[in-house]
């Protein structure tokens, strides 16, 4: 009962950065603006990090590098403490060990990019219903619309007026959640064996 407590804590706490750091990387390379309530919180929770990381790390084709790496340390700082913590500590640190951290790591990032997008096309969805002229619809919709633009070419509304492309969406990212990601961490378990 205790190790789930732990575990909770530290998958929020770390959960918190590797949300923002990739957030941050998404906004930037999607072009969405950050004079926003949410954007200038981001950069308020990730400029600490990201900054000084810049300086080793610089952003390349329009993209920012440094929030990306940020999103991987962070989450490559849970998977260790969980490890640490709850497999053998320091001693149980071989070299497949290290590197199932290492993989782990960047499957479950790839996993935390999936629950985001999945997050944000249900938050814009919602919002373009209730407040489709709100402060974050800009936000929201500079980050779906490179993802809902292809399915809308080949989905119309129905009725003219019902867009179910957000729903579809959901379900194809569903669909990568329960295929190539869990194949990835069926790969990368097989490390420990």
């Amino acid at each position: 009962m205790g190790a789930q407590a732990i575990s909770f804590v530290l998958e929020v706490f770390f959960g918190l950065f590797t949300y923002g750091f990739l957030l941050r990387f998404l906004m930037q390379a999607m072009r969405a603006p950050f004079r926003n309530p949410a954007g200038k919180a981001i950069v308020a929770l990730t400029d600490w990090a990201v900054k000084p990381l810049r300086r080793v790390v610089p952003g390349v084709g329009g993209y920012d590098w440094a929030s990306l790496v940020a999103a991987y340390l962070a989450q490559l700082a849970l998977m260790l403490s969980m490890f640490l913590l709850f497999a053998s500590g320091f001693a149980g640190l071989s070299l497949n060990a290290t590197l199932y951290v290492l993989a782990s790591a960047a499957v479950q990032l790839v996993r935390t990019a999936v629950w985001l997008a999945i997050v944000v096309v249900i938050l814009q969805a919602v919002l373009s219903w209730v407040a489709p002229d709100g402060p974050l619809s800009g936000l929201l919709n500079a980050l779906t619309f490179p993802f809902l633009r292809p399915l809308r070419r080949v989905i119309p509304p129905i009725g003219g007026a019902l867009d179910l492309t957000p729903l579809i969406l959901i379900v194809i990212l569903q669909l990568v959640l329960m295929l190539p990601v869990r194949w990835l961490e069926l790969s990368v378990n097989s490390l420990l064996r």
